[in-house]
């Protein structure tokens, strides 16, 4: 059938199995957003209040579906207003398609108005992108987009569609929605080589990250824990890659992770790393790190395997697919004394948990825990609410902990949140800081025009909470631009203004009273949650420091 280029882009994003868009209309686009008009009872467009907040959205329902997220911006600054959605989503391994439209062919290179050469400025920050030159290549160019996004290692693609091209006539025959190339487990001698470190370890632990969410494979790894009696820890993106109250999950490692996991995953003789990466925040000074530990890595992309640590054994393959060889090969082993020294982590982390009263951090993320239900996904901001939450949230399901890790992306949090909640269905909770919410607040809009019943829980300490710890541990106090209760921004108030009920607590009692009425809220309502200006992120890994010089109090 003959039909326009923007039609074609709409009818492949619904033959593709897309439900929801997330963008902004600008001229260049105007024409998609003819035809998603034509096409409305087929696919729903959420209206953004800011390209950006379309990016994370379109990010956050990635990550709570494991489906492709869309968005859509037109040339110039629509489209680089998409980039730092995109970078979030490159290094989090996200699958996502963002189409860009741009000047007509005959304009291109003549700097016309609102040109931008996105395909040159995403290139680093993109699996692939795709300059659409002619209407003959549209529908194939998006259907290849979504085949690389999920394939392997999952991630943004972007594709930029000149105003000539959308605008003119070509041939369109629907397809079935494209697969994601198929996957293999790593070699079997490979896995063999490393079954044999596995089986001779004295003190073995599993430490997983978010490629073991992306693969499915919780049960493999469990059964692997049990096989060979070990602890399991992992990276913030693996968060609720198992439940939390697991007997055998110690945790988040790392930077700011629990200390019983930090310190089982330091004083193991092997450590079988499934789907992660090996960041600065997990080793802290990599000539410390690990020393004398056979690792054994199993990745999906070949690429990380001994990039920052040196392996015993790098497995390039399926982490799931990989398991299911692996296991078979492991000998059913106790370690008694490993147990007993994992015990004792336990125990030593669980005299250094913060035990006052009042307005804590701790007090109010268990608090938020009573309120969550199986299928509730909570997205966060960055910075210390962040890591109070991963460290603190209690997780039954897979996909349910929405948050930016590699980038570290404040602002992510509003459209992440409202994603999620347009792929679940589900009601979604946003924890953030008044530093990182300051940054896309205008996303309230969005969420108030939708009624997205989503509960922003804000914790109001009035500074750049990580900004101040970093600068009292470090900098001798030199509190540089850190502090935010100069602009006397009323939360409650603004949120109200944009139409959203809202609330303040500064008690617990308060606090509860708040949630009983956001839980019953259709829409969007914001909890102003006082917290201290002083309240620390414990335990802290100085930067780079070693898990030797762990600070798990002040005056340490």
């Amino acid at each position: 059938m003959k039909l326009s280029g923007s039609d074609i882009i709409v009818r492949t994003l619904i033959e593709q199995g897309t439900d929801v868009v997330f963008g902004y209309p600008g001229g260049q686009v105007i024409n998609i957003y003819d035809s998603l008009y034509k096409y409305r009872d087929e696919l729903k467009h959420i209206l953004t209040a800011h390209e950006q907040g379309a990016s994370h959205a379109a990010d956050g329902y990635a990550r709570a579906t494991g489906k492709v997220g869309v968005c859509i911006a037109t040339s110039g600054p629509g489209a680089t207003n998409l980039v730092t959605g995109i970078a979030t989503a490159y290094i989090d391994s996200v699958p996502m398609v963002a189409i860009t439209g741009n000047v007509p062919n005959s304009t291109i290179g003549t700097d016309g108005f609102q040109e931008i050469d996105i395909t040159g400025i995403t290139l680093p920050i993109t699996k692939h992108n795709y300059f659409v030159g002619s209407i003959d290549r549209l529908a194939p160019t998006i259907r290849e987009a979504f085949r690389l996004a999920k394939s392997g290692r999952p991630g943004p693609v972007l594709v930029d569609v000149p105003k000539d091209v959308q605008v003119a006539m070509g041939d369109y025959e629907p397809q079935a929605p494209v697969e994601a190339d198929a996957s293999s487990a790593a070699k079997d001698i490979r896995i063999e080589q490393a079954a044999a470190t596995i089986n001779a370890a004295k003190r073995p632990f599993v430490y997983f990250g978010g490629g073991l969410i992306t693969s499915g494979a919780q049960e493999e790894l469990l059964a692997v824990a049990e096989k060979i009696d070990a602890p399991i820890g992992c990276s913030m993106m693996g968060i609720s890659g198992v439940p939390t109250d697991h007997p055998r999950f110690l945790g988040m490692q790392g930077m700011h992770g629990h200390y019983a996991c930090s310190m089982a995953m330091h004083q193991a003789d092997c450590i079988v790393a499934l789907g992660c990466r090996f960041n600065d925040r997990v080793t802290g000074d990599r000539a410390k790190f690990a020393v004398g530990t056979k690792i054994v890595h199993i990745d999906i992309d070949g690429a990380e395997l001994g990039k920052t640590v040196t392996l015993a054994h790098g497995l390039r393959g399926d982490v799931k697919k990989t398991l299911q060889k692996l296991l078979p090969l492991l000998e059913q082993k106790t370690h008694l004394q490993w147990q007993t020294t994992v015990a004792h982590l336990r125990e030593e982390e669980r005299q250094g948990t913060d035990s006052r009263d009042g307005m804590t951090p701790r007090n109010v993320i268990q608090i938020l825990n009573r309120y969550l239900q199986e299928n509730t996904p909570v997205a966060t901001d960055v910075g210390q609410h962040q890591m109070w939450a991963a460290q603190y949230l209690n997780l039954k399901k897979t996909r349910r902990f929405i948050s930016s890790g590699g980038l570290g992306t404040m602002g992510f949090g509003m459209g992440a949140a409202m994603g999620a909640s347009m792929g679940t269905g589900e009601r979604v909770v946003l924890v953030t800081g008044d530093g990182s919410f300051g940054m896309n607040l205008n996303e309230l809009a969005t969420a108030v025009a939708n009624q997205v019943p989503l509960v922003i829980l804000l914790l109001n300490n009035g500074v750049l909470g990580m900004v101040r710890q970093w600068k009292t541990l470090f900098f001798d106090k030199h509190y540089s631009n850190t502090t935010l209760d100069a602009r006397q921004t009323d939360f409650v108030k603004l949120a109200q203004a944009f139409g959203a009920q809202a609330s303040r607590a500064l008690t617990l009692e308060e606090l509860e009273t708040a949630l009983d009425q956001a839980f019953a809220c259709d829409g969007p309502y914001l909890i102003d949650c006082a917290i201290d200006k002083d309240e620390f992120v414990l335990p802290m890994l100085p930067p780079g420091g070693s898990m030797d010089d762990i600070i798990t109090r002040i005056g340490d």
